[in-house]
């Protein structure tokens, strides 16, 4: 069922997409707002309670309404757990933006690349130079797919529909609360960026690893050990890192914005190829082959456990 479940989600997903800013998703965000205004006093305990009040209640529902499915007939649990994986994943919720920056930059239209770049991220990106804006688009994109594929799928596999549902909301509240800056809501959300660094501990490593297999894998596992930990954010640093040493190229590193020269760490390795374009195009490659790689294991699993 599980193998089934992902194949009839992804397949789905990619015929009619769920955009990010549907319905569901509109419920939800009125949902962790109304919870944020009535709980968030700028305390740490504020945030463990409005944090489990928003997962708890969701994921449970879920795992009941698989439950008593799965009681009435197989099918019907079938249907529910592709029905939730189709909320979870979101393979196009990002792919068109990735799409449009590639074709913008090949049409040497930089003005529009930088646009759709800026709306992708949520912060400008008027200053970033060509080669910047395909480095900043490999690196979204690869996040994106580990946060809106592997992470989801790696949790579904372990505790079933609830275990992916929970993972996409503890990613959603990890950006809405946990990356908070200013200092009352970043006592608030402290838990939910912790929450989620331990959510996401396995996947991380395990999406890193996907792209080690089908890609360069010693300069993926070099990258990976020596560099990740440099990044500001250790679980992106891993995938990243390792994704860069797959594909033989630099990330990180500088960028031109906020008026300025933003310092990054390098990743990749020393004598990586410069990323442009061209490497777009390859990194979506590496995505790809990283899935299929996923899914025929997935298979080998449901089968061995059909014995």
């Amino acid at each position: 069922m599980t193998f089934i479940s992902l194949v009839a989600a992804l397949l789905l997903e990619q015929w009619r997409p769920l955009r990010s800013g549907n319905r569901l998703y509109g419920v939800f965000a009125r949902y962790v707002n109304t919870i944020a205004q009535n709980f968030n006093a700028g305390q740490y305990r504020h945030g463990v309670i409005s944090w489990l009040l928003a997962v708890v209640p969701v994921a449970l529902a879920t795992l009941i309404a698989y439950w008593l499915l799965h009681r009435v007939s197989g099918v019907l649990a079938l249907a529910w757990n592709i029905a939730v994986l189709y909320l979870a994943l979101g393979f196009r919720q990002f792919s068109h933006f990735y799409t449009d920056v590639a074709t913008a930059l090949r049409g040497n239209d930089l003005a529009r690349a930088r646009e759709v770049l800026s709306l992708w991220r949520g912060e400008p990106a008027h200053e970033l130079t060509s080669g910047e804006a395909a480095r900043v688009a490999i690196e979204l994109g690869l996040m994106r797919s580990h946060r809106h594929v592997f992470g989801v799928m790696a949790w579904f596999v372990l505790l079933g529909p609830a275990g992916a549902i929970a993972y996409r909301l503890a990613a959603l509240l990890n950006d809405r609360w946990g990356a908070a800056r200013d200092a009352e809501t970043a006592a608030f959300g402290a838990f939910a960026a912790r929450a989620f660094e331990v959510i996401d501990w396995l996947p991380v490593r395990l999406t890193a690893l996907g792209f080690a297999v089908v890609g360069d894998f010693t300069g993926a596992v070099e990258c990976w050990r020596e560099q990740a930990k440099s990044w500001r954010v250790r679980g992106q640093g891993i995938v990243l890192a390792a994704a860069a040493g797959a594909l033989g190229v630099k990330l990180g590193g500088v960028l031109h914005q906020h008026g300025g020269i933003e310092y990054r760490p390098q990743l990749g390795e020393l004598g990586g190829d410069e990323v442009d374009v061209d490497y777009m195009q390859v990194a979506v490659g590496l995505i790809w082959r990283a899935l299929v790689l996923w899914m025929f294991l997935i298979l080998l699993g449901t089968i061995a456990r059909s014995f």
